[in-house]
């Protein structure tokens, strides 16, 4: 029976399980009990390390995939994972910032030195604002000053145009 051109495998039989088949726990990919059972393994596995039963070889071996199991490689570039458990954490110890990182905190802690600074009014800029800002305040004074007289004067002529 033909398929077409290039249909080499039996694509057309998969079997989909529905989601009424994963609720009710039926379906033919993962069986309902799949997380009781991978938590009786790991129970088995934690109890065997304890015991002290299963060696480090095997323990190295089962660990490593594909060709590092066979070949062992002194990479001096390699980070090993360092696992530590929350009890052995040591709380004092202060871990080393990287270079960039350390810049950066500089650099955040200037900004807010400087904004310090700026709010007291004690940098360069700050002082000129604070000379432009006493200044326009002066000018409206004076604005309003002249103002006020403008208008007491225009009143002065009414009341003289009134007599």
């Amino acid at each position: 029976m033909g398929r077409g051109k290039f249909k080499g495998k039996p694509t057309g039989r998969r079997q989909f399980s529905t989601p009424e088949e994963m609720k009710a726990g039926t379906s033919a990919a993962r069986p309902r009990t799949f997380r009781k059972e991978e938590a009786e393994v790991e129970e088995e596995e934690i109890s065997e390390n304890e015991s002290g039963e299963e060696s480090e070889g095997s323990d190295k071996d089962q660990r490593q995939k594909g060709l590092q199991g066979i070949i062992e490689i002194e990479n001096p570039n390699l980070v090993k994972a360092k696992n530590l458990k929350a009890k052995d954490v040591d709380m004092e110890k202060t871990t080393e910032l990287s270079r960039r990182e350390r810049e950066e905190i500089e650099k955040q802690k200037a900004h807010e030195r400087y904004m310090r600074l700026q709010e007291q009014g004690k940098t360069e800029q700050a002082k000129k604002d604070l000379e432009r800002l006493a200044m326009i305040r002066q000018q409206r004074a004076e604005a309003a000053k002249k103002r006020e007289e403008e208008k007491a004067a225009k009143e002065q002529k009414k009341l003289e145009a009134r007599k």
